[in-house]
Parts: structure tokens; sequence; C-alpha cells
């Protein structure tokens, strides 16, 4: 199923770049409202705490990349490497504790870090750490899940270890709640989702 990940992505690309103005008369909210401040996940303040050296950048200026057909031919690639090469495990199965964040060096991770070592690989291969939102969402079911958004001139797209596909955040089934603002990695902001709650959704 995933050896269909470049025949999807190549079609959603067509279909947003095929002209602006389709783009903008898209029903579809390209990007997410930002709230108030929020904290950050205990998650990545411990993961910061055991590697300073990944949370100190330096305040950076809000960029969104370009989505050329290059570009996302590269998204769609890293993001499917690591979803293939990575082996999903529970932090408690993985570590004995309920949450640790951390790189999955060993193969093994669950939804955070897959979303560290895809963020990792992207700024390595020239991405810029702007663009590169760790995200907190709610799933259907209320259960807590970890994201990548990766903020564009197309929109804002979500890279997920659960789903094969790169999609339009809008286009996904989750609740957004937080994630890092643009200018600072070590400060989180609350998200608001304009699209109407689903009937089935859950929260807690």
């Amino acid at each position: 199923m995933r050896d269909s990940l470049k025949i999807a992505a190549a079609g959603c690309f067509i279909v947003l770049c095929a002209g602006g103005a389709q783009a903008q008369t898209s029903p579809r909210p390209l990007f997410v409202s930002l709230g108030d401040a929020s904290r950050p996940p205990i998650g990545w303040i411990e993961f910061c705490a055991d590697n300073p050296r990944e949370c100190s950048a330096p305040r950076g200026e809000p960029r969104d990349v370009v989505l050329t057909n290059k570009a996302w031919k590269d998204l769609a690639r890293i993001n499917k490497w690591v979803n293939d090469t990575i082996k999903p495990v529970t932090d408690m199965d993985h570590w004995g504790v309920v949450e640790k964040w951390s790189y999955p060096e060993d193969g093994k991770g669950d939804c955070e870090d897959y979303v560290l070592l895809k963020r990792r690989m992207l700024i390595q291969a020239g991405w810029p750490r702007e663009a590169l939102l760790i995200t907190v969402v709610r799933e259907r079911n209320g259960d807590g899940h970890a994201v990548l958004t990766v903020k564009t001139d197309k929109g804002e797209f979500i890279l997920d270890n659960q789903h094969p596909d790169i999609r339009l955040w809008s286009d996904t089934d989750y609740r957004f709640v937080k994630r890092q603002t643009q200018f600072d990695q070590n400060v989180w902001v609350s998200l608001g989702d304009p699209r109407p709650l689903m009937a089935t959704a859950t929260s807690r």
C-alpha cells in the first residue's frame, strides 16, 4: 500500500499547484488558526533536558517552504523512509515509562520519535527549522498523538506515522491542539480548528 505514496503525492502536488486561483477558492482551510501561548508537552521539556543542543537553536523569523515539485518529492521520500524503517512501539514497551521523546536510534519508537527523526532529516537536507513544527493532535477516540506540520506557501501539510500519504492539515480527521511556534521551537501555541466538530470525535 505504501508503494502508492509516490503516485498519491504527485497527484496531490498537481492538484495544489495546478492553479493559484483554485487553491485560493478551496473550501478546505490551508492554514490552521493560532491561539494563545501554551505549555510545551512534558515530553519535549524532558527531551530538551536530555538534548540541550537540540533545543538551543536561536530564534528565527517565520519561514514557509516554497513547495516546488522537487521539494514535494524530497518531503515524500523522507516521510516514506521513516515510516517504512521505524518499527512502532509504545514508550511503555520500549522504555518502561508512559512518555519519553527520543530519536529512534534502535529502529523503534512511537509517534513523537517518528516526528523528531523526520524533522532532523529534513533540517539536515536544508529545510528551515521554522517551517517544521512538532504538533500535538487528538485522534477521533480522544487519544493524544504527535505529527509534523510542514508550513508551505501552498498550505500546512502533515507528516504522520499512521498515514502513508502526506495530507493537508484540514484533510485529516484530527483535532489540532498545539504546536511549536515558528520563531522559537521552545515556545508553543494553542491551535484553533475552524472545521465543524465531527460527530464521532471525543475529548478528554
